[in-house]
């Protein structure tokens, strides 16, 4: 969004502010320059904070097979931005004291208690956010007259995979048309207790959203008028979008031939 289209009296978009990163990190090992195969390690600076990032390696997640582009030696440590302090630069610190000054006004739980980290990262900014205090928060958000978050334009999951504390996400995109301005919320939770109250009460154009997060990721919208599946059939068994969900797959008739599963098909070795 370029700067002439921000409101009178709004300061430039921010680049980072403590702990982001404009863009990419990492940085490719001039030990390796001119190398076309074998293990590449891409640097990522070391990272902490209430979410983290999954170690990949190779590019498709295909093992054992006669890779010959040399991609399946790429190795990606876990990353996942640090947390953000002040100033976050630009409107990000209007948008913390505004919403911090509103919920202290009705009493309730204060920002640092709703929200246990925020980061900023390429321009963006994320508030990790309490479940308990999810609802409060973004009636805050949308209301109070110095933030105006009126439009919830989507609600997603994402399964970082195994060996990630709290490996599934909750991810809540807000947008203030008043004042032209994005703010991204996340909700972490545990595979086991995968249930996040429902924000439809808030934002009725949640509701779709949130069956489809239901559906293919298994959160547990509490207090959604009608979370059925949205994508699968009412009787499909399991969440396709889950890393623990097989692969599988049914065979598929084709110019009257069958192609397998997934999981069936031939394997090179």
């Amino acid at each position: 969004m370029s700067g002439d289209e921000k409101p009178q009296g709004t300061p430039q978009t921010p680049g980072t502010g403590a702990g982001g990163a404009s863009g990419p990190t990492g940085a490719s090992n001039p030990g390796t320059a001119g190398t076309a195969f074998g293990p590449q390690e891409i640097a990522r600076r070391d990272v902490s904070g209430s979410t983290a990032g999954r170690a990949r390696e190779g590019m498709f997640g295909i093992q054992g097979s006669g890779d010959t582009s040399g991609f399946g030696g790429l190795r990606l440590p876990g990353y996942a931005p640090a947390p953000a302090e002040r100033p976050y630069g630009g409107w990000f610190d209007e948008v913390a004291d505004e919403a911090a000054a509103a919920l202290a006004d009705d009493g309730g739980a204060d920002l640092d208690t709703c929200v246990h980290q925020v980061t900023v990262d390429r321009g963006e900014m994320t508030w990790y956010v309490d479940r308990e205090h999810l609802v409060r928060l973004a009636r805050t958000l949308r209301d109070d007259p110095g933030l105006r978050f009126e439009f919830c334009s989507g609600v997603s999951g994402v399964d970082y995979g195994e060996g990630v504390p709290q490996q599934l996400h909750v991810v809540i995109h807000l947008l203030s048309m008043t004042y032209r301005r994005r703010l991204r919320l996340e909700i972490a939770l545990d595979l086991d207790d995968a249930r996040c109250p429902s924000l439809v009460e808030v934002y009725p154009t949640a509701d779709w959203h949130e069956r489809e997060t239901w559906d293919m990721f298994g959160v547990v919208f509490e207090g959604h008028p009608s979370l059925t599946r949205i994508l699968m059939p009412d009787d499909w068994n399991g969440h396709p979008q889950l890393k623990s969900y097989p692969l599988g797959g049914i065979p598929v008739e084709y110019h009257d031939a069958e192609i397998p599963p997934p999981d069936q098909r031939r394997a090179y070795t």
